[in-house]
C-alpha cells in the first residue's frame, strides 16, 4: 500500500520554503504522493457548520489558504517523481472546461504525475460566492465529470448539456496520462457512491471507521459490476486527517487520532481492507506548528504501512 502526505497549504506554514522542504523530503523518504485541498472563504458566521469541529467553525489554520493547484504546481517544480493529488477540488467552484485545461497543464508540466480528487462540497457560503445552487450539486457533478473526460479523450470535442455548453472545438494539449489522469471522488451518500462506481477511477473517503469503509467500498464495487465495469479496477485512497496526541486515546477515538502507534494501527487496518493508498494531513493537529515538526512526523510515519 502506498503512503502520501499533504502539503503545508494553510495557516502559518503555507510558505514557499515549507512547501519546498515538505515536497522534497517526502520524495526522498519514498512517499508516493503529495496532496492539497480546496478552501477559499473563512466565513465569520458559517451558514453550513464545518463537520470537523464541535462548534462548526473552520479550523484557525484555514484563515490563510493557498490555491490547491498553484501549490501543487510549485511542488511539481521542486520534485521529479512524486505524484500530485487534490483531495478534493469542489466541482461547484469551477467551470470544467477551464479546469480541464489547468489540470492538463499540471499533468504535462509534471510529466504525468497528477491525481484528480473531486467532490460536491458542503459550504453554502462558498457556493453562494461563485453563484452555484447547492441543490444543483449532484446533477452538475455528473455533467462536470463527463465534460472533463470528453475534453481529455476526444479531439475535436463538443458538449451541450444542462449546465455547460461549447461548440465543436480542438482543446489541446491532452494529458500525458492515458486515457486521462485518474479521477477519485469523495462520496458518502448512495447517489455519490454510484457516481464513483460509474464515472470515476476510485473512492477518496475520510473520517470513516475502517469497517464502514470496507462495507461502503464493497457497495461501490457492486454498483460498478452492475454498470458493466471491472470492480477490481476501482482504487481506494484514504485521507487521514491526523490528530496526534502524546498519550493513547480511548476506544471511542476517531480514526487517525491518538498516539503514533494508534495512527500506525489505523494505517495497517486500512491496508487490511485493501486500501491502495493512505495519505496524511497533520496540519490541523495541535503541536504541529513548525516545518521541522512536520518533517519529523513525516519520518516517524513513513514505515506505517508494511
Amino acid at each position: 500500500m502506498r503512503l502520501g502526505f499533504s502539503l503545508p497549504q494553510g495557516g502559518a506554514l503555507a510558505t514557499p520554503d515549507a512547501i519546498t522542504q515538505v515536497a522534497r523530503r517526502a520524495e526522498e523518504l519514498g512517499y508516493a504522493s503529495l496532496w492539497t485541498l480546496d478552501r477559499f472563504l473563512y466565513p465569520v458566521q458559517p451558514q453550513t457548520p464545518y463537520p470537523g469541529t464541535p462548534d462548526g467553525h473552520l479550523p484557525e489554520q484555514m484563515r490563510v489558504m493557498l490555491d490547491p493547484l498553484e501549490a501543487l504546481t510549485f511542488a511539481a517544480a521542486h520534485t521529479s517523481r512524486i505524484a500530485l493529488g487534490t483531495s478534493v477540488l469542489v466541482m461547484g467552484y469551477r467551470n470544467p472546461v477551464m479546469l480541464a485545461q489547468t489540470l492538463t497543464t499540471l499533468d504535462v508540466l509534471s510529466g504525468g504525475r497528477l491525481k484528480v480528487g473531486l467532490g460536491q462540497g458542503w459550504s453554502k457560503d462558498e457556493h453562494d460566492a461563485v453563484g452555484v445552487k447547492m441543490s444543483d450539486r449532484a446533477a452538475r457533478a455528473d455533467e462536470f465529470i463527463q465534460v472533463i473526460k470528453a475534453i481529455w479523450t476526444r479531439d475535436p470535442v463538443e458538449h451541450h448539456g444542462k449546465f455547460f455548453h461549447f461548440r465543436r472545438s480542438h482543446i489541446l494539449p491532452k494529458p500525458v496520462q492515458k486515457p486521462h489522469p485518474p479521477i477519485f471522488l469523495a462520496a458518502y451518500t448512495p447517489g455519490s457512491m454510484k457516481r464513483v462506481a460509474t464515472l470515476a477511477d476510485g473512492w477518496n473517503p475520510t473520517g470513516i471507521p475502517v469497517a464502514g469503509m470496507a462495507q461502503m467500498m464493497e457497495g461501490i464495487r457492486g454498483m460498478a459490476q452492475q454498470a458493466g465495469r471491472n470492480p477490481k479496477e476501482l482504487q481506494m485512497i484514504v485521507r487521514g486527517n491526523l490528530y496526534v496526541s502524546p498519550q493513547p486515546m480511548g476506544a471511542d477515538r476517531f480514526i487517525f487520532t491518538g498516539s503514533l502507534d494508534q495512527i500506525k494501527a489505523d494505517v495497517q487496518a486500512c491496508q487490511g481492507i485493501g486500501a491502495d493508498e493512505v495519505f496524511f494531513d497533520p496540519f490541523f493537529s495541535p503541536g504541529v506548528a513548525s516545518t521541522d515538526q512536520v518533517l519529523r512526523l513525516m519520518e516517524q510515519l513513513r514505515g506505517a504501512a508494511s
